[in-house]
């Protein structure tokens, strides 16, 4: 690294039972970093306990991690973190390079796609209420946190608590997402949305999404069943590094995502494995 480079990391969370989904989301980062420099951070235990009881809204504790960026951009100028749900093509532009301004955050603003005031209006109720809060199309910003590029110059981690994410993890849909998002209006911090094209939801329709950079699988992740996410992931993931990757690990990789959707069918259904199989093989289409 040259002296005056700037050192660089991409930061994920891969915390519970070995999936499929995040060992091949773990290659293409590891394949990205390599491209451009950086160094990838995985993060499989928690360090930051939070209390979930009876939530109003599904809640993770996994999602207080995010915190631990604070820790990162101690050593590291910069950290992209990236949901484990996301795929990096090949061809991936270098966001680290496409958005260079040191003292903003950036992120994708679904807020001009999904109406996300009613969770503005719970968070404001119990934090406070904020005034003017931006729109874009006649709808309130509201970022997605699947993919985020933040310096060590914007403060929204060093402001975030994990006891103000414990007021809120019961209560508030996207509970951590919605806490960035207010911190981030609250404190006037330096904002701007990325293209769709580093953070490529299906809300914004399936024609040509594996032309992005950053495919997310949020969600149902392009499918019509949240069930059948694991599997159009790995599909896919195989079909787009299917040149570039061994084939041995790609037909593992596809076989395990499929064991994964008939683990979860069993155990939503209560049917034998056997028959979910067999049924699957031949209605499913994924």
């Amino acid at each position: 690294m040259k002296d005056n480079q700037l050192k660089t990391a991409i930061f994920t969370l891969a915390i519970g039972d070995e999936n499929p989904m995040y060992r091949a989301a773990l290659l293409s980062f590891e394949r990205y970093a390599e491209k451009v420099g950086a160094d990838l951070i995985v993060s499989k235990e928690l360090h930051y306990p939070i209390t979930i009881t009876n939530p109003k809204h599904t809640a993770s504790p996994a999602w207080t991690e995010k915190l631990y960026i604070k820790e990162l951009l101690k050593k590291y100028d910069r950290v992209l973190y990236l949901d484990a749900d996301i795929i990096i093509t090949p061809d991936a532009d270098n966001i680290f390079e496409v958005y260079n301004e040191l003292d903003t955050i950036y992120l994708f603003n679904e807020g001009q796609l999904l109406e996300r005031q009613p969770v503005i209006d719970k968070i404001s109720a119990i934090m406070g209420e904020i005034k003017d809060w931006p729109k874009v199309n006649g709808r309130p910003v509201y970022y997605n946190l699947g993919c985020m590029l933040i310096s060590r110059q914007c403060p929204v981690f060093d402001i975030a608590s994990l006891s103000d994410l414990q007021k809120l993890c019961n209560h508030i849909k996207y509970y951590e997402q919605t806490y960035v998002n207010y911190l981030i209006q609250r404190d006037n911090l330096k904002n701007k949305s990325i293209s769709s094209r580093f953070n490529r939801m299906d809300v914004l329709g399936a024609e040509n999404y594996k032309q992005a950079s950053f495919i997310h699988y949020a969600g149902r992740g392009y499918t019509n069943s949240s069930l059948k996410r694991e599997v159009r992931f790995v599909n896919d993931f195989c079909d787009i590094f299917a040149n570039q990757i061994d084939a041995d690990i790609l037909k593992e990789i596809k076989s395990d995502g499929w064991d994964l959707f008939i683990d979860k069918a069993h155990k939503r259904y209560k049917l034998p494995r056997t028959i979910i199989s067999a049924l699957a093989k031949a209605f499913v289409t994924i």
